[in-house]
């Protein structure tokens, strides 16, 4: 019994020399990545801000740090929400990255740290419309080694699409949030369809007093409290 207690205690202490360690080594990257993001956002909010309130002060473009794990980029009508997730994650082995060369040398380059970055409407922050959707636009991952690469659906994924072979650096992050503004002001508010809002409940049509009433959407237009969608010829403009 006491060979296999120490065994087992050996054991113990591999595990937490090396993959606990690592965990920490990816918290502590993720942490000093989210930080550069902040000092980047901030900086590029005020550049844009400075240079748009002389061709059109109705524009607003500010930056907010809301905790240590999550900050917001307003940008007219788009509100980028930046969340940094305070756990390491390990990917399924059928992901792509175990393909690689990097991860076939040392599994332990495949545990990362996760930033996502949301589109949500300004308006649902500013109205508290708690039952608005926002969308996943990207996630950068990090790793051990302060490598990193990101899954998007925007044109700066073909970039990033594989573990760079260089720490991240502020001009790759400046270059990503460049291509997510860019993104989430091109992505446009819908209106629904005509027949899937011809109809509306009087209990829908006295909700709308209220702004957390209706659920609103880039791909939704407005969407009822019962499920049907009403129309969204409000002051909903997508700057």
């Amino acid at each position: 019994m006491k060979e296999q207690e120490q065994s087992q205690k050996e054991t113990i202490l591999k595990l937490l020399k090396e993959k606990s360690a690592m965990k920490q080594d990816v918290y502590s990257n993720t942490i000093k990545v989210f930080n550069d993001l902040r000092i980047i956002l901030k900086e590029k909010a005020e550049d844009l801000a400075g240079i748009i309130s002389k061709v059109d002060k109705r524009i607003n473009i500010s930056f907010k740090e809301i905790s240590l794990h999550a900050y917001q980029l307003k940008v007219a009508g788009d509100m980028l929400d930046f969340e940094m997730h305070s756990n390491v994650f390990e990917f399924e082995k059928s992901h792509p990255m175990f393909k690689t060369n990097y991860v076939k040398g040392n599994e332990m380059n495949s545990f990362c740290g996760i930033i996502g970055v949301y589109n949500f409407l300004a308006d649902s922050f500013k109205y508290n419309r708690t039952n608005d959707l926002g969308y996943l636009i990207a996630r950068i991952f990090i790793n051990k080694d302060k490598k990193f690469f990101i899954e998007t659906k925007t044109q700066i994924g073909y970039k990033y699409n594989n573990f760079s072979i260089e720490p991240i650096s502020k001009e790759q992050l400046s270059d990503i949030i460049n291509e997510l503004i860019i993104y989430s002001i091109t992505f446009d508010l819908l209106t629904p369809p005509y027949e899937s809002v011809r109809q509306v409940t009087l209990f829908e049509i006295q909700e709308r007093a209220s702004s957390n009433a209706l659920r609103t959407g880039k791909r939704l237009g407005f969407a009822g409290t019962e499920g049907s969608n009403v129309s969204s010829f409000d002051n909903e403009v997508n700057l």
